[in-house]
């Protein structure tokens, strides 16, 4: 069980980790700005249930592979670079009138949900990131180590949909205003794309 201070000090580490810029908030402004706040908050869900991979990968000692593995790391950081490149090309591909369409024919549901889930899951950055801060704030005295390392994960998920879904319905918003100029809407999709294109290649170069 998590004492108190532990669990204030983890909570505050977990909402500035969450406010700091990185791929995933990213992923889901983007995405909040293209298809609306629904659409980012199912993606912050597929990031959220990704996260509890991560979680369960660091709790029963899997995630050891990735930082000890080389191939096992590359293989899957290479897959998520691939599905950054190809949601590139749909920005790109996109074009005049891209964000009206979008929105018009818009991804299912589940297929916004699963988005989210590949693009959390194909990092191996983030299991390694867990397996180095999630232990930090266990204490064996505490009780069983497993046990404290889900509650860690489970309240970082919780920061995690705070946050984003913020995040989408801010995104959402200013989305619906860009949408009222065809202009802005190109200017919107090509910077959609580029954007998950430097997170592709970001991803690509990185190094345990």
């Amino acid at each position: 069980m998590l004492g108190l201070d532990t669990f204030l000090l983890f909570l505050t580490a977990s909402f500035i980790l969450c406010l700091a810029p990185g791929p995933d908030n990213i992923f889901v402004l983007t995405q909040s700005m293209l298809r609306g706040s629904a659409s980012g908050i199912l993606v912050t869900l597929g990031l959220s249930t990704g996260l509890l991979v991560h979680t369960s990968a660091v709790a029963l000692g899997v995630a050891v592979i990735f930082q000890q593995s080389l191939l096992a790391f590359t293989v899957l950081k290479l897959c998520g670079a691939a599905y950054l490149l190809y949601l590139a090309w749909g920005a790109f591909r996109a074009g005049a009138g891209g964000l009206g369409a979008s929105k018009a024919i818009s991804l299912n549901k589940l297929a916004l949900y699963r988005r989210g889930i590949v693009m959390n899951i194909t990092n191996p950055k983030v299991s390694i990131f867990f397996l180095a801060f999630l232990p930090q704030f266990t204490n064996p005295a505490k009780g069983h180590l497993t046990l404290q390392l889900l509650q860690l994960g489970a309240v970082f998920i919780i920061c995690t949909l705070v946050v984003f879904g913020l995040i989408s319905l801010l995104a959402g918003k200013l989305g619906n205003w860009f949408s009222q100029s065809p202009q802005a809407e190109i200017v919107m999709n090509r910077v959609a794309g580029s954007v998950f294109a430097a997170l592709a290649i970001k991803l690509a170069l990185t190094e345990r």
